[in-house]
């Protein structure tokens, strides 16, 4: 697992706010999907789209398979427990 200050350090205060926001109690479901996958790459996470509103991470060895939100921006709190359970998969945890 990547050491929090690690994570914070390698990253601007929106990605690290982000974070924070993905592992919060209660799940925010008023997030901008944007701002996931913004972090996401920022984290290094490769990523695909194969099609439509589909895309999909890979980060340390995990992939994910998300789609995005429509047509509204903000995601919906199952979306936010994915990438949760994504990053954690991952190794990255605040």
């Amino acid at each position: 697992m990547i050491a929090k200050n690690a994570i914070i350090k390698s990253m601007n205060r929106k990605h690290a706010k982000t974070l924070e926001a993905i592992f919060a109690e209660p799940v925010n479901g008023n997030l901008e999907w944007r701002k996931v996958e913004a972090l996401l790459v920022a984290l290094g996470a490769e990523r695909t789209e194969p099609g439509g509103s589909a895309v999909s991470f890979v980060l340390n060895g995990v992939r994910a398979d998300f789609h995005r939100p429509h047509p509204d921006k903000a995601s919906l709190r199952y979306r936010i427990k994915d990438a949760r359970r994504f990053l954690e998969n991952a190794g990255v945890k605040p």
